[in-house]
């Protein structure tokens, strides 16, 4: 294993969409690479939620998660996240209280306070202008009602039963890319996943502020803190390099309001990046792991050992899926 016994080591999953291939070929992908990932032992399985982004199909992830568990037998499968301010509470306790009853003790539900896209489509997702971050605790608290069947006397949703969901609540977990979350996950006493693979500079800040925040609960007794983290593995360090400028181009298109399929390492190569480009991909790939696996399994203890993290979530957006899995391969494997 690329770190220790202790540290398990998990795969998030943005179905990313190569230019040339499908969104129904990055949905097949998934299904490829999960079932991979149960037979090389990664402890569990996330998809995210992401809407008006051409290079990722995760966009539904209670209905791509159902499919993904009914592909496999043992792995966890779950949400890094669902995107809590896009939905109603009761609509996620009954998708995820489905997902639990049919698949039981397998299921994780990752929760995000970002809208997961830009303000306009947050709006067509939520057909309100109202700052619905800003409710997060208050939609938490009635989620956790709706999945435990327990709301005060006088609230005006205790008369409402989630079926199935009540009796089915599945291991809830916060996502975060700053304070906010850590601290709130602390609070509540649930387990937290920080975004190091795109918030790399808040890590340690957040990680600390949760841990001095956590308040043992009955789900959890002490901290647990998850990182996900973007790696890209291959034989060689040149290979590597390789496969992960097809990232950085895609962010920087993000960047730039053009978004789009998953570039190519040819068109990544090819494309004239001006000087403010490369700052922009330096400043966004330093913590990106990228090399052959000796590098790798050494980036990623040197990150464990700063962080304390339990576990690390592994995503490598690929153009070439065959190098994708090759990566997750020599992760775990090293």
């Amino acid at each position: 294993m690329a770190v220790s016994d202790e540290v398990k080591l998990s795969v998030l999953d943005l179905a990313p969409v190569p230019d040339g291939s499908t969104p129904a070929d990055a949905l097949r992908n998934s299904v490829e690479l999960v079932r991979l990932a149960e037979r090389l032992g990664y402890h569990r399985y996330w998809v995210a939620e992401h809407h008006n982004m051409p290079g990722i199909a995760s966009s539904s992830p209670p209905v791509l998660i159902g499919h993904l568990a009914s592909a496999t037998e043992r792995i966890r499968v779950g949400s890094g996240g669902v995107m809590l301010p896009n939905h109603a509470p009761l609509v996620v306790a009954e998708q995820f209280g489905m997902l639990s009853a049919l698949h039981d003790g397998r299921i994780d539900l990752g929760l995000g306070r970002a809208p997961g896209t830009d303000q306009v489509t947050a709006h067509a997702l939520r057909r309100d202008a109202s700052p619905a971050a800003d409710e997060f605790p208050r939609q938490l608290g009635e989620l956790i009602g709706f999945l435990d069947g327990e709301f005060p006397d006088d609230h005006p949703y205790g008369a409402i039963t989630a079926v199935p969901g009540k009796g089915y609540r599945p291991p809830i977990w916060l996502l975060g890319s700053s304070g906010y979350s850590a601290q709130l996950a602390g609070a509540l006493g649930m387990p937290f996943s920080f975004a190091h693979h795109f918030a790399g500079d808040n890590t340690l800040p957040a990680v600390e502020l949760y841990r001095s925040s956590f308040r043992p609960s009955p789900d959890l007794a002490e901290p647990y803190v998850m990182l996900g983290v973007s790696v890209f593995c291959a034989d060689t360090e040149d290979e590597a390099r390789r496969m992960a400028s097809s990232q950085e181009l895609s962010f920087l298109q993000l960047r730039t309001g053009r978004p789009g399929p998953l570039p190519s390492p040819e068109q990544a190569a090819n494309y004239p990046y001006t000087s403010l480009d490369r700052q922009l991909m330096e400043q966004r790939g330093q913590h990106t792991v990228v090399g052959d696996p000796d590098q790798v399994a050494h980036q990623l203890t040197e990150l464990v050992a700063k962080t304390g993290a339990q576990e690390l979530m592994v995503t490598t957006q690929a153009w070439d899926h065959k190098a994708r899995l090759h990566s997750y391969e020599l992760v775990i494997a090293h």
